[in-house]
C-alpha cells in the first residue's frame, strides 16, 4: 500500500492509500481514520461503503465522523465505490458502471473481470489492513458495517451474507429491496445477467427471509430521511421492516422529519450511530490470538 494523503484530525489520522487490488485488478483507493487510541491500544473497524457517484472521500470530507471515532476509538474504513482506470468498463450514466458498481461480484462480461467488489470488500482489504495494521493499531476480528444508499445496500447485503463477522449493521437510506426496485432492476441483469436467485444473494430482503436463524443475525439500524426524493421509489424501507416482522430479525428503522438524501443528514446522526455500532462491538468477543 502506497500513503497518498494524510491529515491530523481530532488526535488521530486521516489517511488515503492506494494499492494494485487482485481482485478488481486495478488500483483502488481507500481512506482510513485511525483515531488516537492506536499510540497505546488496538481498536476495533468500522466500514463505511458510500453511494452513487462517490469515491473513498465523500464519507471522509462531509459526515464529520472523525470527532465522534476519536471519542470513541473506533477505526473508519472508507473503500472507494467501485474499479476505477481507463481500462475498466464504464457507461456514461450515474447509476452504472464506475462509481456504481452495487457492491457485487459481477459475472457477465465486460464487467466480471473487475467488478469484483464484494471479494474486495469482504477478503481482499481486510487482509491489506490486517497485514498493514493489524498486529498493533487494529483489532481485525471486531469489525462493523454501515453505509449509505447504493452503499446502505452494499453493507445491507455484506452484513447479513457475513452475520456472524460484523457486531453490527448501519444503513442510511439505504436500497433495502433492490430485485424490487428500478436501481436494482436495471444494475443487476447488467452485472449478474438474468439469474434472479443470484440477485437474491445480494438483496436484504431475501437475506432476512432466507437466514437459518434471526438471531444469529446482527442487529441493523436503519435511518431513513422522510423528505427523500428516492425514498418512495427506489429505497422502501417498508420492504425490510416486513421481512424482519416475518422473521424476527433485529431491525429498526429509524424515520426522520424533513431530512433528505444528502450528507447532512448523515452528519446529523452519524454520532448516534457510531455509539451504537461501538456498543455492539464491545459485546463481540476477542479473537483468537
Amino acid at each position: 500500500m502506497e500513503l497518498i494523503d494524510e491529515h491530523k484530525s481530532f488526535g488521530g489520522w486521516q489517511r488515503r492509500y492506494k494499492h494494485q487490488s487482485s481482485k478488481c485488478q486495478c488500483e483502488m483507493t481507500f481512506s482510513l481514520y485511525l483515531p488516537p487510541q492506536v499510540a497505546t491500544e488496538r481498536v476495533p473497524v468500522v466500514y463505511w461503503l458510500s453511494g452513487l457517484t462517490c469515491t473513498d472521500e465523500n464519507f471522509v470530507n462531509k459526515a464529520g465522523a472523525q470527532r465522534a471515532a476519536s471519542e470513541l476509538g473506533l477505526a473508519l474504513v472508507a473503500p472507494d465505490t467501485s474499479p476505477r482506470g481507463a481500462e475498466v468498463p464504464d457507461r456514461d450514466q450515474f447509476d452504472l458502471g464506475q462509481g456504481a458498481a452495487f457492491y457485487v461480484n459481477a459475472t457477465q462480461d465486460p464487467w466480471a473481470t473487475n467488478y469484483q467488489m464484494y471479494d474486495y470488500l469482504v477478503q481482499e482489504l481486510p487482509l491489506q489492513l490486517g497485514a498493514a495494521f493489524g498486529e498493533h493499531e487494529l483489532i481485525m476480528g471486531r469489525e462493523a458495517i454501515a453505509g449509505h444508499s447504493m452503499g446502505g445496500h452494499g453493507a445491507l447485503a455484506i452484513g447479513l451474507n457475513e452475520g456472524e463477522r460484523y457486531a453490527g449493521i448501519v444503513a442510511f437510506s439505504p436500497v433495502c429491496a433492490p430485485t424490487a426496485v428500478p436501481w436494482g432492476q436495471q444494475a443487476f441483469p447488467l452485472y449478474l445477467g438474468d439469474n434472479q436467485a443470484l440477485w437474491q444473494q445480494y438483496d436484504a430482503c431475501e437475506l432476512l427471509r432466507c437466514a437459518p436463524a434471526a438471531a444469529s443475525l446482527p442487529p441493523i439500524q436503519v435511518e431513513q430521511g422522510l423528505a427523500d426524493n428516492f425514498l418512495d421509489e427506489q429505497l422502501r424501507p417498508d420492504l425490510i421492516e416486513e421481512a424482519a416482522r416475518e422473521t424476527g430479525a433485529d431491525v429498526v428503522v429509524n424515520r426522520r422529519e424533513g431530512y433528505d438524501h444528502s450528507y447532512f443528514f448523515i452528519a446529523s446522526f452519524i454520532e448516534q450511530q457510531l455509539k451504537f455500532l461501538r456498543e455492539q462491538l464491545d459485546q463481540k468477543p476477542l479473537p483468537d490470538t
